[in-house]
């Protein structure tokens, strides 16, 4: 082809990007997931030449708002803006192996319907946290393949305040629970044209909730499975200075459900999602390279939850790098998303949700050691 394998090595940088701005705002639209996600697994970082630390911050503002079918009463807008953080960490043992530890958070909600509109779910909340951490080894079989693969522990917990209709508010918390998961990979190399596919299968982890509610004394508790997934990510040179990245996601969204006591459906039948992401970067100069990338998530259609009304995505992300002499690494970059429109069930009555949109930014900030 003709490209200089190393500096398209330099613009690896850009397929990352979508951590700092672009998959951290993907959850935002998963109505299957009830809204849950928030950080996608990307095993880029391991591909970092040497020792190498990144940190990321995401800001994600959604617009989320609809109407009840019965009666024209406006829901206000439901989903709260949120940030998230993470930290990845490499460390180069010797020519062939290496270690990663990752510090996220995979899965959150914050939901709040505004108080005093008179919709069904009026003043309804719900919120959920959770921190991951991961730690990874990655072992080169040859010049062109080479494994990964490691153990994830999570955290996390959940509260909730559901206003149904009639008005009766369901009240709900859990205490913390500690789930544990794996995530295993194989990716091919060639360093020449700087094409690499990589394939990464991440389990899923139940949470075993110990959670007290206003139903009575007893006991709450309830398992919610976050669900496994199989994530391609892809790039290649295809002209000097200039990559073509993506990535094809699979996950498994209808094993997760939020049931209390087994009769409180918060969150329940899901529906499997695939998602798809597809950019250009280019590299500019020694310091300065962007890149510009385009996402989609299908509808699935049928009925989504009152805590997670959306169906699918479009969005697009701009992002630019700036490269130190020293060899640090800023990328900030925004992302506009146009969120599917769903129906949900109140009732014998729908609620309706069209025409919603996200606003993201993101910043990441990588060394080299």
């Amino acid at each position: 082809m003709g490209t200089d394998a190393e500096e398209f090595r330099d613009m690896t940088t850009m397929k990352t990007i979508t951590s700092a701005a672009g998959a951290v705002l993907a959850g935002t639209v998963a109505a299957q997931a009830g809204g849950i996600e928030r950080q996608v697994f990307s095993p880029g970082f391991l591909f970092e030449s040497g020792n190498y630390f990144e940190m990321t911050f995401g800001s994600v503002s959604p617009s989320v708002s609809g109407v009840f079918s019965a009666v024209p009463l406006q829901s206000g807008d439901m989903a709260e803006t949120y940030t998230t953080l993470s930290g990845a960490l490499k460390l180069q043992l010797n020519e062939d192996l290496a270690l990663g530890i990752v510090i996220d958070q995979p899965v959150g909600v914050d939901v709040s319907y505004p108080a005093g509109t008179f919709y069904p779910f009026a003043g309804s909340t719900a919120t959920v946290d959770a921190v991951q951490l991961s730690v990874l080894g990655h072992y080169r079989l040859s010049p062109n393949v080479s494994v990964y693969g490691g153990l994830r522990a999570q955290r996390a917990e959940g509260r909730a305040t559901v206003t149904p209709l009639p008005p009766a508010p369901y009240v709900m918390s859990t205490a913390s629970d500690t789930a544990y998961g794996y995530v295993v990979g194989v990716a091919y190399e060639r360093p020449d044209i700087a094409l690499r596919v990589a394939l990464s299968y991440v389990s899923e982890m139940t949470h075993d909730f110990a959670a007290t509610d206003n139903l009575g004394p007893t006991p709450a508790d309830f398992s919610t499975t976050i669900p496994q997934s199989v994530n391609l990510d892809f790039q290649t040179g295809i002209a000097a200075n200039t990559l073509l990245f993506g990535s094809i996601r699979w996950r498994d969204w209808s094993e997760f459900t939020i049931m209390p006591r087994g009769v409180v459906p918060l969150s329940t039948d899901n529906r499997d999602t695939i998602s798809y992401s597809l950019g250009l970067g280019r590299k500019f100069s020694d310091t300065l390279s962007g890149s510009v990338s385009v996402g989609y998530e299908p509808p699935v259609g049928g009925t989504a939850g009152n805590l997670g009304p959306t169906d699918g995505y479009k969005s697009v992300t701009l992002a630019g790098v700036y490269t130190a002499p020293s060899g640090m690494k800023v990328t900030v970059g925004a992302s506009y998303g146009w969120i599917g429109d769903a129906t949900t069930a109140i009732g014998g009555a729908q609620g309706i949700f069209t025409d919603n949109h996200y606003v993201g930014v993101g910043m990441k900030v990588g060394w080299k050691f």
